[in-house]
């Protein structure tokens, strides 16, 4: 602040008031950090004059160009209260309410003070800031008070000189045409009129400055008042014309001037001017107009600073804007001016240069205006005459001149846009760009004949019925595409009559295409017409013999490219074959969660990739969620998706832990040499304890959606990538409520060259807080619709998408019981297992569970070591578990004839659907499940009623 003061101190002195307001505004704006501001003054009126604004358009500040000091806006309380002041915004107190919306926070006023009056106000309007600080208002009253210094110090106003004012050219005056005299203090505010004076203004009724305004046009008071004042603060002469009001209640024009007397203050003290009747020469130069606003070219005047003065109604036209709107707005606001590039620029290059100037331009759709610019003393005048016709005509001769150049440039363009090109669609659509236009054609098919069947290969500008009409049906005898492949030759035909006379049996074609005449072109490679090419015109059309001779040159480019897009077609549908192949098929269900996923294919290219996902379901209402990514795209990253997808299967089916998973997965890829490199994450969710256990290999963090809507991503050890990793992996372990969302995926989908990592999973947090209570299927299609565009471009990478709802199991359908190191905890189990089968409803399964549990048990007492735990799951199967603190693995023996042993886990397998053993922190657990049917099996059955048992 005190450098800023400081560079206003230093300003040099005699510069003039202007300057003054201009480096206040400047300074006070940009050290409040202000949206703008303004000076107002009014040292003998009862109004305030806008004399200076910064930063604020014009559609703002209008409403403030003259204000009463009574009324109630921020100035005028500043310079009524003599104190500085802020009012918030919006506020009453603003210019233009309510109809003006003013920007910022709201407004800081200081009053002008001299001579000890306060005679106007310093007013910014505040941003994001607020009320200034106090430091602030200090700064601020500091430069008002430079102001009203530098005010003082400006060159006083030169007395109008008398004899100019009353002497010989006045006298003149006076004598040709009725000419009144005024005087007007300025201390009281009395107007006095002489007799000339008082008949035009009818004195009687105007004897104040406030009954002087009143008397005046409402159209013309800004600009009377404004006059005024300038005269009054600069000492110039004040010179204006206006309307006034008639006893009739009509309006008359008079022209008035004068001058002001100061004292010794060079304050201004009394204002005396003359009057006169200007409504005859107003008149004419109102007729004059007239006549120029019927001319048959738009007509617009300007002043020195591009301001409409005048505009004739082909100008209206052309501008679409009335009078109202054109007069006093600068000729570049204008929206239609606007639009017309460069042409401020050249126009101002043209003004400058001071003579008559003559440019093209295009002011409306579709017609072309030839703009004439006159420079005036006081202006410009502006002509603009309607030369489309001739424009058009020249133009029509520069492109016949054209034509057979813009053909060869396509033509090598098209050979060039060929050779790019990959697949067939690709191949259609560069010959539709580029052949179409030049030959005005409207219609193109690329069709594929194999035997007596058509297949469209592809189309553009055909309606979809006549489409599926034509596409794999069987070709007639007689059809030009048929007559084109067994002839080799191009075939023409210029309109419907031709179409039909040919094949009439086919003479509804025409009308359901929508087309009048074809050129068929067949497409032949190696001496084989394979396919044909039919450009159509939607009006009749002859084709000169150079135009089918270059339709004929462009049907053996396009053959050859074709040819090309049909082995890369059938390489990318191989390519798509096998990377679905590499997929699931379908995810397997598990009551323990409910799984969607997709897969996107990055673009078109060939190259498969190495984007994959699994659900596995475990032991024990447990399932396992894997999604990985092996960098690369190609059939070698493709079979190593493969062998991690079987492999982590195969380590899924031992019940390793994620960590050990992951280390096993990390030797695999690192076998592979230094090329190969794969992110992956595992999650094992237990529905018994609701815990998800994660671990990562470089892969991006899952999103956890709880039950009620919140989406946090975990943080998880940032290991890095399969094949470069160091065992050991962390796993993180998360409690998940029931119905919790699981969303795993790849890269690709929250990543591209377009979008940082982390702007895409902020998208996918998004997406899920507002769809995350959907079923996972279409939670699936919201997140990638959502994330992936339409087309996506073929540098974009694969994307996976695995999204699982787990679902928690009731501890009503859990039991788990302490047993006894003994012989007698066989029968503990049975008993307990009884009990809780009947109160489950399931005494049908009974008889089987005990069997089995006396035979984990009894391998437990007699070879491993306790403690000895039994616990029952009921969800879709019926889960047995027995846990002891061994950690050798049981197997299954084959016992021979004469061992008493070994036949245990041998009648486990029999009686259970299926059977395991995992490792737990301190020992393991051995596992069965059951299928929920009714009844013993006979098995157990018979050896449940054997009274060895």
């Amino acid at each position: 602040m005190n450098a800023r003061l400081a560079l206003l101190a230093g300003t040099e002195p005699g510069i003039t008031e202007s300057d003054v307001f201009r480096l206040a505004l400047l300074h006070a704006t940009a050290e409040l950090a202000a949206l703008g501001g303004a000076v107002h003054l009014g040292r003998t009126t009862s109004a305030l004059r806008l004399v200076a604004s910064t930063g604020l358009p014009p559609a703002l500040t209008r409403p403030w160009e003259i204000i009463d000091r009574t009324g109630p806006t921020v100035p005028t309380f500043a310079v009524r209260r003599g104190r500085s002041l802020w009012m918030a915004n919006p506020s009453t107190h603003a210019p233009g309410f309510p109809a003006t919306r003013w920007p910022g926070t709201g407004f800081a006023s200081v009053p002008l003070i001299r001579d000890g009056r306060a005679q106007g106000a310093l007013t910014v309007v505040t941003g994001d800031r607020g009320a200034p600080t106090d430091e602030q208002w200090a700064f601020l009253r500091d430069v008002v008070a430079w102001t009203a210094e530098r005010m003082n110090r400006t060159p006083p106003p030169p007395q109008p000189p008398g004899e100019e004012l009353m002497g010989g050219r006045l006298r003149q005056a006076l004598q040709e045409v009725a000419v009144g005299t005024w005087s007007w203090d300025l201390l009281t505010g009395e107007l006095v009129w002489d007799e000339a004076g008082a008949a035009l203004f009818h004195a009687e009724r105007v004897t104040r400055e406030a009954t002087w305004l009143k008397a005046i046009h409402p159209d013309d008071q800004p600009a009377a008042l404004a006059a005024l004042e300038r005269a009054m603060r600069d000492g110039s002469l004040y010179e204006s014309e206006y309307r006034v009001e008639q006893p009739d209640g009509g309006y008359r024009w008079v022209h008035g001037r004068g001058a002001a007397e100061y004292d010794e203050k060079r304050e201004p003290v009394r204002m005396m001017g003359m009057v006169w009747d200007s409504h005859e020469s107003r008149t004419a130069r109102d007729a004059l107009s007239r006549a120029l606003r019927h001319m048959s070219d738009a007509f617009v005047l300007t002043d020195a600073d591009w301001r409409i003065s005048f505009a004739n109604r082909e100008a209206e036209r052309i501008l679409g804007a009335g009078e109202a709107e054109l007069v006093g707005r600068s000729l570049w606001a204008l929206p239609v001016v606007r639009r017309v590039p460069d042409l401020e620029a050249r126009c101002r290059k043209a003004a400058a240069a001071a003579t008559t100037t003559e440019l093209d331009v295009r002011i409306t759709a579709g017609r072309s205006h030839r703009l004439r610019l006159v420079p005036s003393p006081d202006g410009l005048a502006l002509y603009f005459t309607d030369v489309t016709d001739t424009r058009r005509r020249e133009a029509e001769r520069a492109a016949a001149e054209r034509a057979a150049a813009e053909r060869s440039a396509r033509t090598g363009e098209l050979t060039a846009a060929l050779a790019k090109a990959t697949t067939s669609r690709d191949v259609v659509d560069a010959v539709a760009e580029r052949v179409l236009p030049p030959f005005g054609a409207t219609g193109l098919t690329v069709v594929s004949v194999e035997g007596d069947r058509a297949e469209i290969i592809g189309a553009v500008g055909y309606p979809q019925s006549f489409l599926q009409e034509f596409d794999g049906r069987k070709v007639p005898a007689s059809d030009p595409v048929r007559d084109a492949v067994r002839g080799s030759a191009p075939l023409f035909i210029s309109s419907v009559e031709e179409f039909t006379e040919l094949y009439p049996h086919l003479a509804y074609r025409p009308r359901l295409a929508g087309k009048q005449a074809w050129a068929f072109l067949p497409l032949t490679v190696s001496g084989r017409t394979f396919s044909v090419c039919a450009v159509s015109f939607d009006r009749p059309r002859r084709l000169t013999n150079e135009e089918r001779t270059l339709l004929t040159a462009i049907s053996a480019l396009l053959a050859h490219a074709l040819e090309r897009a049909r082995l890369y077609d059938a390489e990318h549908t191989r390519s798509q074959e096998l990377q679905r192949g590499l997929l699931p098929q379908r995810l397997p269900e598990s009551p323990a969660c409910t799984a969607a996923a997709r897969f996107l294919p990055a673009g078109q290219g060939m190259d498969v990739g190495g984007d994959w996902y699994d659900v596995i379901p475990l032991s024990a209402g447990r399932v396992a969620l894997v999604v990985g990514d092996v960098m690369g795209h190609g059939l070698a990253e493709a079979a190593t998706m493969g062998r991690l997808r079987t492999a982590v299967m195969t380590l899924a089916d031992l019940e390793l832990p994620p960590g050990e998973v992951m280390s096993h997965l990390n030797d695999i890829v690192g076998d592979l040499g230094e090329d190969f490199y794969a992110t992956c994450l595992y999650a094992v969710y237990d529905s018994s304890t609701r815990i998800c256990s994660i671990a990562r290999a470089g892969h991006p963090p899952p999103a956890v959606v709880r039950p009620d809507g919140t989406v946090h991503f975990p943080e998880l050890s940032p290991d890095p990538p399969l094949g470069v990793a160091e065992p050991p992996f962390e796993t993180t372990e998360l409690e998940l409520p029931d119905g919790s969302l699981l969303v795993l995926y790849t890269d690709g989908l929250v990543e591209s060259p377009d979008r940082e990592i982390d702007e895409g999973m902020t998208e996918l947090a998004r997406l899920l807080r507002t769809s995350g209570h959907q079923d996972p299927e279409r939670l699936c299609d919201v997140l990638t619709n959502g994330l992936l565009p339409a087309e996506r471009p073929a540098a974009d990478d694969d994307a996976a998408l695995l999204v699982g709802r787990v679902h928690a199991l009731p501890a009503d359908r859990m039991a788990s019981w302490e047993l006894e190191k003994d012989p007698r905890a066989a029968g503990q189990a049975r008993r307990r297992i009884r009990e809780q089968l009947a109160v489950w409803g399931l005494d049908d399964l009974a008889m089987t569970t005990e069997l089995i549990a006396s035979e984990l048990i009894g391998n437990v007492v007699r070879y491993a070591k306790g403690p000895v735990r039994l616990r029952l799951l009921y969800s879709a199967v019926l889960v047995c578990e027995v846990y002891d603190g061994s950690l050798a693995t049981p197997r299954i023996r084959h016992a021979a004839e004469t061992d008493e042993g070994g036949r245990g886990l041998q009648l486990v397998a029999a009686l259970s659907q299926r059977w395991g053993a995992r490792y737990t922190a301190d020992g393991k657990c051995i596992w069965t499940e059951q299928a929920l049917s009714t009844g013993p099996t006979g098995l157990a059955a018979a050896l449940l009623a054997a009274p060895e048992l």
